[in-house]
């Protein structure tokens, strides 16, 4: 930060407060790096602030994505063991429910190809199913179980690594919005914001859907779109859902491109005895507009997977915008024309369960050492190769 006496320089800015925002810098910070952290509001007051906390690897094709879902449920349950209270980790396991000949067939084929991935995952009959969830639809033809989904709470994850990683030295602005980057030549060396001029040896792009804008800044273009998604949060309850469950459909909609809505039901119970329900897509740009349609889809849906849900009120809804990218890959590592600039974004519904082993990978990159695991599927650059051929 500037002074009158001489300017500060660190060695990791951090801009976005969120949980990637917050674990780039936890584990910069533990990395021995001297580490700041702007963001244009509080922690945790975008895209972490509106989602589930899933942790899922049920959901996850084979490929880059699944390889560092399995590394980052590794950081949740190793790394990061002895702060699982303080934002209620919670291995709870996911059922899907398939109600359809065909669904039960393609899941048959989506499991077994997950198991020889070395993935824990149970294929499910009727009666197992109905063992594991009681409440279910009495139609439901079977399904899978996945006992290493997980849930946390986004905010308190936010706020406890910001936290954390201020114990070890990070600072912390808050409402100081980027309003430009800071070139020396070509490199981005730090960032101007309203409560002064942050410079730094390496600036990380954390911001979510938010991220082209900073982009832009540089020069760079990243496809990183806001995709809005709707969540509904019953009256408190008997507990009657036990898992994370979701219908076969859901897997489906999470790797489709289509701008059009698109909901597949999600449901779960809470310590507090209220049920989530999920879900919506639908890129509309950052339209904040309450859509009655995709809530009363989402409320059709969920009472077809869970029937008693046709009796329950809903206390409140929410909504917000997850990073959408075209190749539904996260973008993960330097800018190829903003030397100095790096990107932790486009994680899409997958950023809660993403962001530690996001975090872990990118400040190692930081630090200058090896990588526990490759990130070159991720690179930035593979948008400006695209464009070339």
């Amino acid at each position: 930060m500037t002074t009158p006496q001489g300017r500060t320089t660190f060695d990791v800015l951090v801009i976005g407060a969120g949980v990637v925002g917050a674990a780039v810098a936890y584990f910069a910070a533990l990395e021995g790096l001297k580490v700041a952290v702007v963001d244009k509001g509080a922690p945790a007051s975008g895209t972490s602030s509106s989602c589930e906390g899933n942790i899922l690897i049920s959901d996850k094709e084979l490929g880059p994505e699944l390889e560092l879902t399995k590394y980052s449920l590794q950081v949740w349950k190793n790394d990061l063991a002895e702060f699982a209270h303080l934002w209620e980790f919670e291995e709870k396991g996911g059922v899907i429910v398939a109600s359809r000949e065909s669904s039960i067939a393609s899941l048959e084929r989506f499991t077994a190809s997950q198991r020889e991935y070395g993935i824990h995952a149970e294929q499910l009959d009727v009666a197992r199913l109905r063992e594991l969830e009681p409440h279910v639809n009495p139609a439901a033809l079977g399904g899978a179980y996945y006992p290493e989904d997980s849930q946390v709470m986004p905010m308190l994850v936010a706020f406890h690594l910001l936290r954390l990683a201020r114990s070890k030295g990070a600072v912390f602005e808050g409402d100081a919005p980027v309003t430009a980057l800071i070139r020396d030549g070509e490199r981005v060396v730090g960032a101007k914001t309203p409560k002064g001029d942050f410079y730094a040896e390496q600036v990380v792009n954390c911001t979510g859907p938010w991220a082209p804008e900073i982009a832009k800044m540089a020069g760079s273009d990243l496809p990183v779109q806001p995709r809005r998604g709707f969540v509904m949060i019953t009256t408190p309850m008997p507990q009657m859902v036990h898992h994370k469950v979701y219908a076969a459909e859901y897997v489906d909609n999470v790797g489709s491109a289509s701008a059009d809505l698109q909901s597949s039901p999600v449901v779960e119970g809470t310590p507090a005895g209220s049920i989530l329900i999920g879900s919506t897509r639908e890129r509309v740009g950052f339209d904040r507009n309450i859509s009655t349609p995709a809530l009363s889809v989402m409320a059709k849906n969920a009472i077809e997977l869970f029937p008693f849900l046709e009796h329950t009120k809903i206390l409140r809804h929410y909504h917000g915008f997850r990073p959408f990218c075209p190749d539904h890959l996260p973008v993960i590592g330097e800018d190829p024309v903003a030397p100095g600039l790096w990107h932790a974004a486009g994680h899409e519904g997958a950023g809660i369960g993403l962001s530690v082993g996001t975090g872990k990978l990118l400040a190692q990159a930081l630090a200058g050492k090896p990588t526990d695991h490759p990130l070159d599927a991720f690179t930035p650059a593979r948008f400006a190769k695209k464009e070339q051929s």
